[in-house]
Formats: C-alpha cells, sequence, structure tokens
C-alpha cells in the first residue's frame, strides 16, 4: 500500500537527481542480447530471458550503474544502433557509498 508520506519520500528522491550525478538504472529492450555486450555498454548486467508476453517474444534486461545521463545516452543509442525496441527505463536510485 502505497501511503501519502511515502508517495512524499519517493517524489524527494527524483527531484534531488540531475543529468551530471551517478544512478543506477534498469533498461527493458525487445530482442535478444548476448552478455558479452556488457563492456561495451558501461558494464551493465544483461540478462535475457523469452516471455510469454504477447507471443514469447525474447526481452533484454540491462541494469546497472552509469555515472550521468550522458552515459546512458550512449547506452540508449547503442541499443538503438542494435535495432533494438526500447520497452522501457527505470531509475532505481543512487549508488550506495
Amino acid at each position: 500500500m502505497v501511503t501519502e508520506n511515502s508517495q512524499r519520500s519517493e517524489n524527494a528522491s527524483i527531484k534531488k537527481i540531475s543529468v551530471d550525478q551517478s544512478a543506477i538504472y534498469t533498461i527493458r529492450v525487445m530482442g535478444k542480447l548476448d552478455k558479452s555486450w556488457s563492456e561495451r555498454l558501461s558494464g551493465m548486467t544483461i540478462l535475457s530471458y523469452n516471455t510469454v508476453h504477447k507471443d514469447g517474444m525474447d526481452v533484454t534486461t540491462l541494469t546497472g550503474k552509469l555515472q550521468d545521463q550522458t552515459e546512458l545516452a550512449g547506452v540508449l543509442n547503442t541499443l538503438y544502433n542494435l535495432r533494438l525496441p526500447l520497452l522501457s527505463v527505470e531509475y532505481l536510485g543512487f549508488p550506495e557509498g
């Protein structure tokens, strides 16, 4: 259950993000991407799986810390060049430490 206080806290956390600070993201694309692409995609962890969503298409999830939103744009550009349709991008928060 989402309370008004937890919603305010989440909104405050999101408002603190800026384009030039590191953050953790999850990106989902349609299609299969081999784990060997991890280094080219800023060291993001790559997980490919087949989903029963729609007609059993392959989906790849990339998760990891990116230095800033310029690096995020570079990852997204590489995925675009690989012709992998973008399903979602989710900001997960700041890295600890």
